[in-house]
């Protein structure tokens, strides 16, 4: 009998493919800047126009481009099959 694993522990339970270089990159600048004490949202938009992480299309961050974005990414986790 095989011992039983707490899937809901899993770290990655719901990412259905790996992350890209630009999420990735994304996600090590935002641990950086939350590390570093950021708590509002123009704390972290600040703090990724200071980072080498620009937006999907290249330009300055905004707090309306960061939500879209974030909101973006988070659909397409739920969207895929």
């Amino acid at each position: 009998m095989s011992a039983y694993r707490f899937p809901y522990l899993s770290p990655h339970q719901s990412r259905r493919h790996e992350p890209t270089a630009w999420q990735m990159e994304l996600a090590s600048a935002l641990e950086s800047i939350f590390a570093k004490g950021a708590h509002s949202l123009d704390d972290v938009v600040d703090g990724l126009n200071a980072s080498r992480v620009k937006t999907p299309d290249g330009g300055p961050w905004t707090a309306d481009g960061y939500q879209a974005v974030i909101a973006r990414l988070g659909a397409e986790r739920e969207m895929e099959p």
